[in-house]
């Protein structure tokens, strides 16, 4: 029985070390001085059968309080009526940019060409991606995510939470977004930047081009941001940005089937990560189930519940207070409360989605 408790002790201390080495980074974190000289911003925007969405949050992008910066739409291949809600909006805004894809692409799959159009329409070397179900908080979202770039900075990640609703699923979801957002920003700021969101990302036009990520995973419907960002991210050329108007809202899964299917075609590009960051992300997943685990095998067979109970209380009150810290930066507060439940609910998590970072399966992105 001493195996166990020793075995407890080990994700324990591994835990530990995840929490006050890497995820402390966000916890302490301070935006940097804002640059003097603000950059020229294309924003990318692909969109499929997206007019209502559009009619609603495309506005809030086009009239953002920045001296210099386009808006690019991408439509493609859409069966509604974007095309001609689209040459209103360029009718009255001229910082719209629309291109229009009529033809699906056999070369690459999911947002990949769409994306790619955008990108290269775009007239400024600063790109900002979001989503057409996306929307900025207010208006100084693109002065946000652009102030933090210097002659060193290549790649910007920003956090994109979920809209906040009273029910199970939401506050799930809401939580898992935490928790990745908690990880890749952490991540970054200890200088080991994995991935981003392409809700909200931004890089230079170069970062695109240089390193041809696209072609190399055609077959993928995922991976649009975060395989581009692993291969080029590193500790020097990446920063984050967690300000309040930096935040992108955009609506959640409204059923678990919808979720699962999400998550699923989103964790199908991790196998391609470098494998040193899947060394890492695994070893505190594992950790993480194992933590669980083997606390209830030592409170069932040893007789060190008492001391198994006292490291148990230390990892989650350390957790409790680098959490809270993120939360509160990041816009999510109000989970605070439940993050225990969530926390041990996370196990699940791990098991239904660990056979998927092994597959691949066909989709469509929209």
């Amino acid at each position: 029985m001493e195996v166990l408790f020793i075995l407890f002790v080990v994700a324990v201390l591994i835990q530990l070390l995840y929490l006050v080495i890497i995820f402390r980074e966000l916890a302490v974190y301070k935006a940097p001085t804002k640059v003097e000289k603000v950059p020229a911003v294309s924003v990318v925007i692909c969109a499929r059968n997206e007019s209502a969405r559009l009619e609603r949050n495309l506005p809030l992008f086009l009239e953002q309080d920045y001296p210099e910066f386009e808006v690019i739409l991408v439509n493609d291949n859409s069966e509604d009526d974007s095309e001609l809600l689209l040459l209103k909006l360029a009718a009255k805004y001229p910082r719209l940019v629309v291109r229009t894809i009529t033809q699906e692409s056999n070369i690459m799959k999911g947002k990949k060409y769409p994306l790619t159009v955008g990108i290269r329409a775009a007239k400024h070397e600063i790109v900002l991606l979001t989503d057409a179900d996306c929307a900025p908080v207010d208006k100084c979202w693109i002065s946000s995510m652009a102030s933090v770039y210097d002659e060193q900075t290549e790649i910007v990640l920003g956090y994109a939470p979920y809209r906040k609703y009273e029910t199970l699923i939401n506050k799930y979801i809401r939580y898992e977004t935490f928790m990745n957002g908690l990880s890749y920003l952490s991540f970054a700021l200890a200088k080991m930047p994995y991935m981003g969101v392409g809700r909200n990302l931004s890089y230079r036009k170069k970062v695109f081009y240089n390193n041809n990520v696209f072609p190399k995973h055609p077959h993928l419907i995922s991976g649009d941001d975060d395989l581009l960002i692993n291969k080029a991210a590193n500790g020097s050329n990446t920063k984050v940005q967690v300000s309040s108007s930096s935040l992108i809202y955009s609506e959640p899964k409204k059923s678990w089937d919808e979720y699962w299917g999400q998550k699923r075609r989103h964790v199908s590009t991790a196998k391609y990560y470098r494998k040193g960051n899947l060394f890492l992300l695994g070893l505190y997943s594992v950790s993480h189930l194992l933590f669980y685990c083997f606390f209830i095998l030592v409170m069932m067979y040893s007789p060190y519940q008492l001391i198994a109970g006292v490291f148990f209380s230390i990892r989650m009150l350390t957790q409790a207070f680098i959490f809270r810290a993120c939360m509160k930066k990041l816009g999510e507060l109000d989970l605070f409360w439940y993050f225990p439940l969530m926390d041990f609910l996370f196990l699940f998590y791990y098991l239904k989605l660990f056979p998927d970072v092994f597959q691949t399966k066909p989709a469509s992105w929209k």
